[in-house]
């Protein structure tokens, strides 16, 4: 496991986590500060994905590019062999990213002043993307049961009626939450009583951290899983958010024709040159890596939940089943959130998301990314004690 203990300097790489902090923090110099907030790893990629990008830049021809049938295979095969989910090569459309993939859904199968549902907190692009569409959001907060977020299927219910669209986090940002089957059913049974589609957004599926499995919501749905888009991708999976390159699966062929037509009228239907060989060697040579990282983040998320709350007291940590994303609830610390993040940013030097970012029903948490080395992590850890025991206003 040593590949995922080596620490990279990412500073001056143009890279959103190290490099954007002053801008989206409003602080002057963000040198000495650690990012432990956007969601991505501290890890390379695998080196099957740095050989077949290597390979594709030594070629040295960067023309127009397209996915090949082999990119379609690679991700059918995947599916079946992780999630035992028999999808079809007619079913996917390829898209740059899943927010660019979840905007196209809203515009072609919403109108203006349509009704979504969303269940806060969750990824904020599934609010912020229907706002900017000029959509109504309609907030079902999650609910705290046995240390892990659960629906109010009472008020979701109630929000789904008139509702066009539900966008779906499976498995859950921020919370790492792994959906049984029972509660994917009862979503599809109720968006199916009122007419709804459903996004599910699984770009966290393939992060499943033992023994929970991942359950892709369309094949739970059976007979209705025509109302389902499933959005996936695998940056989140092997580290190449960058890369940019998202997949939809629509079962139904009117659904998929509609989409197309959003593309070309949008002009979105083409990739970048290197996310063929990104995708086929992420899917086809790079599962052991997966394991082998997962089994690091698992053990990540071990030490970080019980070092936080070992040296904060009153931290709650919600311990995921899924992703490397911690949720930490400081609600008995008797701070505000602006002074939790300026503790944060100016007394332990680390950057960590606010929850509110997340809706409203985040408040009183913190989003720690634990995809880093060892060493980082215990850094971070130790920034954040730091900042929420120190008595100082900052």
């Amino acid at each position: 496991m040593t590949f995922f203990q080596h620490i990279h300097d990412r500073k001056n790489t143009r890279s959103v986590k190290w490099d954007t902090m002053e801008t989206r923090y409003g602080i002057e110099d963000s040198s000495d500060i650690l990012p432990m907030w956007i969601a991505d790893m501290d890890f390379p990629a695998p080196p099957a994905v740095l050989k077949a990008l290597h390979d594709r830049v030594e070629h040295s021809i960067f023309g127009y590019s397209f996915m090949c049938e082999e990119c379609r295979t690679a991700v059918i095969d995947w599916q079946k062999k992780r999630n035992d989910w028999k999808i079809e090569s007619d079913w996917l459309l390829f898209h740059q990213g899943i927010i660019p993939a979840i905007a196209s859904i809203i515009e072609t199968f919403t109108e203006k002043h349509d009704k979504i549902v969303v269940t806060t907190p969750v990824y904020p692009p599934f609010f912020e993307l229907a706002e900017h569409q000029d959509r109504e959001v309609i907030y079902s907060p999650l609910v705290v049961q046995d240390g892990q977020y659960v629906i109010d299927f009472n008020d979701f219910e109630e929000k789904l009626r008139d509702a066009s669209l539900f966008i779906f986090c499976n498995p859950h940002n921020p919370g790492g939450r792994v959906w049984t089957p029972e509660e994917l059913t009862e979503i599809v049974r109720l968006c199916s009583k009122h007419d709804v589609l459903i996004i599910s957004d699984e770009i966290h599926g393939d992060l499943m951290i033992k023994p929970h499995r991942h359950t892709p919501l369309a094949k739970i749905a059976g007979a209705e899983s025509d109302r389902v888009f499933t959005c996936m991708a695998p940056t989140k999976t092997f580290n190449l958010a960058g890369i940019q390159v998202a997949m939809i699966v629509a079962t139904d062929k009117g659904k998929r024709d509609k989409l197309e037509k959003h593309a070309l009228a949008h002009g979105s239907g083409m990739l970048n040159a290197f996310a063929p060989a990104a995708l086929t060697s992420a899917y086809n040579e790079s599962e052991s890596w997966l394991e082998d990282m997962l089994t690091t983040i698992s053990d990540n998320i071990d030490f970080a939940s019980s070092e936080l709350q070992k040296k904060v007291p009153g931290l709650r940590v919600m311990k995921p089943q899924s992703t490397y994303l911690l949720w930490l609830d400081y609600s008995r610390l008797d701070l505000t959130e602006d002074e939790v993040m300026k503790k944060l940013l100016f007394t332990g030097k680390v950057a960590l998301e606010p929850g509110s970012k997340y809706g409203s029903a985040g408040l009183g948490y913190l989003r720690l990314n634990a995809a880093c080395p060892r060493a980082t992590l215990a850094d971070g850890i130790d920034r954040i004690a730091l900042a929420l025991t120190n008595k100082n206003p900052n």
